[in-house]
């Protein structure tokens, strides 16, 4: 049994990580953020109707800009986004009642 380089027995696979899922957590009529971040556009304002697929808010993380979409049609409510607000993981942007 040779442990060369890996540490593991010749032969043995390295166990693999679950991927995560990307994109953005929603949670009933809540959309929130599915990553770390800070804010750099909100393209919808309270009371405002926007169809699947709008965009909601772009979010900036490690350089890299995130736009994040509604993930149903309705009508935004509870909107606590606005341009350089951090956001953290799991943390709500917005309602869309239907």
């Amino acid at each position: 049994m040779s442990l060369a380089r890996t540490g593991l027995a010749a032969g043995a696979r390295p166990k693999r990580r679950a991927r995560r899922k990307t994109g953005p957590a929603t949670t009933g009529d809540t959309l929130t953020s599915p990553m770390q971040g800070t804010i750099v556009k909100v393209a919808v304002e309270e009371g405002q109707q926007v169809n699947e697929g709008d965009l909601i808010v772009v979010l900036e993380a490690m350089k890299m800009e995130q736009p994040l979409n509604a993930h149903k049609s309705g009508t935004v409510t509870n909107l606590t986004a606005q341009v350089g607000t951090a956001l953290t993981s799991g943390a709500p942007i917005c309602d869309i009642k239907s």
